[in-house]
């Protein structure tokens, strides 16, 4: 993230969650370019890949990584230069829509896709994103039924005026007025973002290509640190702990919708859609050329 300035062309960077959401908290640009998020499209865009075991080039934008294959065996190397930062223009059932994370096979089509949306503040104006949120998703879901899409919505936890340890970089919670404070003086989420918790636990849970089109198969919700010292790290106290949209489990609920879907129900194109196993032995792995990952890579045995 070396680049200056919201209008400069920024590519796929291989980036740690912690990294992501940092940048995500401290970002003091304009939110309508997108600046702010793109680092988390790049962070989910990776873990497709390594944890994922989908190849680099079936995603957009681009992760920078090779593979090579060498008799029965993959192994990923990292390759900065090949990577993009192109968005997938998916044709859904009632228009196109530009989506943030695509997997894409092959003479099959966008099989899994993720979107991500953030919010800085105006939290109360919370409810409003639910009709372009289940619009998205409907319009995708119509014309893919078998698509397994992912939401992933992250938002700033301003802590209340005059909380103590509130400074970050920037300005945000020192400034904060009274419809951006996401955390109150009970150190617990405001109304509006229990009731947008709430919201999105009915939108959550598609487990079928018959089932309700406007419902994501998995969704997450995370409330992202501002304290001094602490930003960019996840609030870990809510969502509860029994919540479907604990960020832990986004993933591994996308994996399993896509396997069921693409694996299990398709023996006979197993072959071509099973996710990969990577070489113990890829270059990717060495500690020399890696961020520090919460999650583990897929490795073959």
């Amino acid at each position: 993230m070396t680049t200056a300035g919201d209008r400069t062309p920024r590519i796929c960077e291989w980036i740690s969650l912690a990294d992501a959401l940092r940048h995500f908290a401290s970002h003091e640009g304009r939110t309508q370019t997108q600046q702010h998020i793109k680092p988390l499209h790049w962070y989910v865009a990776c873990r497709m890949v390594l944890e994922g075991g989908f190849l680099p080039d079936e995603i957009k934008p681009r992760p920078p990584f090779v593979v090579d294959r060498r008799g029965g065996n993959h192994l990923l190397r990292f390759e900065p230069e090949s990577a993009t930062g192109s968005e997938a223009t998916v044709l859904g059932g009632l228009k196109t829509k530009n989506v943030d994370i695509v997997v894409d096979k092959p003479g099959i089509g966008p099989v899994l896709a993720v979107s991500c949306k953030g919010m800085t503040g105006a939290f109360r104006n919370l409810t409003n994103r639910m009709e372009e949120t289940i619009g998205e998703c409907t319009n995708i879901h119509i014309r893919y039924p078998a698509l397994v899409f992912g939401y992933l919505f992250v938002i700033r936890a301003n802590w209340y005026p005059g909380a103590a340890d509130s400074s970050v970089v920037g300005q945000h919670a020192h400034t904060a007025r009274h419809n951006d404070v996401a955390i109150a003086e009970d150190d617990q989420p405001v109304e509006a973002i229990v009731r947008f918790h709430a919201a999105l636990r009915e939108l959550t849970g598609r487990d079928g290509i018959r089932a309700d089109p406007s419902r994501y198969e998995a969704i997450s919700l995370a409330l992202v640190d501002m304290r001094s010292g602490r930003a960019g790290r996840v609030f870990d106290s809510f969502p509860p702990f029994d919540s479907p949209l604990r960020l832990e489990r986004f993933f591994k609920v996308l994996y399993r919708h896509y396997d069921e879907r693409n694996v299990t129900s398709a023996p006979n194109l197993a072959g071509r859609n099973r996710r990969l196993e990577w070489s113990p032995d890829s270059p990717a792995f060495r500690a020399d050329v890696r961020p520090e990952l919460d999650y583990e890579f897929r490795r073959a045995r």
